[in-house]
């Protein structure tokens, strides 16, 4: 039997992936979803959903961790990794992921979509230094400041509304008559005191020099041109809401595509390729919701159902379902998490994170110590209470507080090996929010093994040999920065000369202010002498360093 053997991966965590899940697992078929970030999907950043039926409101975030936990309930597993090639042919399918291969007898793609770009003059210039595509990541930085929003769908009527609380005045850019979204969805723009609305008008260009100054537009219509100012020595926003592009790379070249780069599927969501299925966002189709991505997960998780059960009866194999594990043996297993247990409800961990801790902890090869450099601000009283609470929950871990120091950006952790030597890792600030993960991923990585690497990637972080000082700046509300800031850690783990310092910029605008930081993730190598904008896999910043 083989252990890595199921019924169906589903590649992707957002509502379509999850829902396929939930039905799969209730049918009794082993599944697993593989995600590369955050279980949830885009929807996670919306801070207001209120059209999905049944729910009056709610939040992206607590609705599809409830989907999620429903799904896990029926025995549904979750794999956090990169998916990175998909073998489609004959009846055993393989997922080659991060964390090594998977089988299965159906593959489920639902990665979804990613903010599409415009291609307006100074775009591609000014990305990171005023122009964004995440009102939830990036909205913070124009406190005060005049925003413009491209684009008249649905995100750009929700995320104008999203950004007052930020901006001072918010103008949304709309190239058509009007809004494309529901009027009910487009009204709380359009009475908003602080929103303007520009219809039949597209962005020229936009100018500025180390920051954003400058934007031009243009009445399509009347052919009557506009250019607006911010006040000297200011900056502007530019938030793009212009559809989105397709995660379609793992299936270029496959002939399942639209000339978009969207999936086509039958009305079961299956593809052209036998036993390959694919639901949501990443499918070619008229609406793109939440509902109707649990709709595509429902239908493909019936047809895979009906797929799986043909391919066992054809070729005898059936996938071991994994036993959950009675309790004495999880207490045997995890003598520190029945301790903890008691506190959970009144600390800074719940019980489902604390056994995901006890996971990762129970497999470092080696102690760590948690250098503190504190400043007198509570800020810093938060880190040293969060790092304290952490090391409780291993011997793995110890908490050192460095009185006489000249770290200049305080608060500060420092991950420190067995031999006293620095890992190259550290944080600034508190690591909470989307960067808790992140952070235990980085202990995991400097204390060996660490999580597994492509052979030429590992090998070229080897291979290193410059030094190369590397800030990530992040925000802790933004989904996109985990990512970057893991892949940043796991090569600085690999190589002394490879250092990872990640800043929340929300406890140091002096270092926003620095480098023009107007969007994060941002990635900074050697002081400025490169500056890079957006997520990356742990390749593509090795492929940075390089250059």
């Amino acid at each position: 039997m083989m252990k890595n053997l199921y019924d169906v991966v589903v590649v992707g965590g957002g509502p379509a992936g999850l829902t396929a899940a939930l039905y799969l697992a209730r049918a009794k078929y082993r599944v697993v979803v593989v995600e590369k970030e955050n279980f949830g999907g885009q929807i996670r950043i919306t801070h207001e959903v209120v059209n999905y039926p049944g729910v009056a409101k709610t939040s992206g975030a607590e609705l599809t961790e409830t989907m999620r936990k429903q799904a896990e309930s029926f025995g549904a597993e979750f794999m956090l990794a990169e998916v990175e090639k998909l073998d489609l042919a004959g009846d055993v399918k393989t997922v080659h992921t991060s964390k090594g291969q998977l089988q299965a007898f159906g593959v489920l793609l639902a990665t979804g979509a990613h903010p599409r770009m415009i291609g307006f003059k100074g775009e591609e210039e000014f990305r990171g230094r005023g122009v964004a595509y995440c009102a939830t990541c990036d909205g913070e930085f124009f406190t005060g400041k005049d925003v413009f929003v491209v684009g008249g769908g649905f995100a750009a009527a929700e995320e104008a509304v999203f950004l007052t609380k930020y901006a001072r005045q918010v103008t949304i850019l709309i190239r058509k008559d009007d809004f494309s979204c529901a009027a009910t969805a487009a009204e709380q723009a359009k009475n908003h005191e602080k929103i303007k609305i520009l219809c039949n008008t597209e962005v020229e260009e936009v100018l500025g020099d180390a920051a954003l100054r400058k934007i031009r537009y243009r009445n399509n219509k009347t052919g009557e041109a506009y250019e607006f100012a911010a006040a000297e020595g200011d900056n502007l926003g530019v938030f793009v809401f212009a559809g989105y592009a397709p995660a379609t790379s793992l299936v270029e070249g496959m002939g399942v595509t639209d000339e978009s780069g969207y999936i086509l599927t039958d009305r079961n969501q299956k593809t052209a390729i036998e036993g390959f299925y694919a639901a949501g966002d990443v499918c070619a189709k008229s609406l793109r919701q939440v509902v109707t991505a649990v709709g595509d997960g429902a239908s493909a998780a019936t047809e895979l159902e009906k797929h799986a059960s043909a391919i066992q009866k054809k070729t005898g194999l059936k996938p071991e379902m994994p036993e959950a594990p009675k309790q004495q043996e999880v207490a045997k297993a995890q003598p520190e998490a029945k301790s903890l247990a008691p506190k959970a409800s009144g600390g800074l961990f719940d019980e489902s994170m604390l056994a995901q801790l006890n996971t990762v902890f129970g497999r470092m090869a080696s102690p760590l110590v948690l250098k503190l450099y504190l400043d007198d601000r509570p800020v810093s009283s938060e880190l040293k209470g969060y790092m304290e609470e952490l090391a409780k929950l291993t011997d793995k871990l110890s908490v050192e507080v460095v009185d006489d120091h000249d770290e200049p950006h305080t608060p500060s952790v420092r991950i420190y090996c067995e031999d006293g030597s620095w890992s190259g890792l550290a944080f600034h600030g508190v690591p909470g929010g989307h960067e808790f993960t992140s952070f235990v991923l980085g202990l995991y990585n400097a204390a060996g093994p660490g999580q597994p690497l492509d052979e030429a990637v590992l090998e070229g972080a080897k291979a290193i040999k410059e030094q190369k000082d590397v800030k990530v700046l992040v925000s802790l509300s933004c989904t996109m920065c985990p990512e970057l800031v893991t892949a940043v850690q796991r090569l600085a783990a690999l190589n002394p000369n490879i250092t990872a310092q990640v800043y929340d910029l929300n406890h140091f605008p002096e270092i926003k202010d620095k480098y023009n930081v107007m969007s994060v993730p941002c990635l900074v190598v050697n002081d400025g002498q490169q500056i890079s904008f957006g997520k990356k896999n742990a390749a593509q910043v090795l492929e940075l360093l390089n250059k």
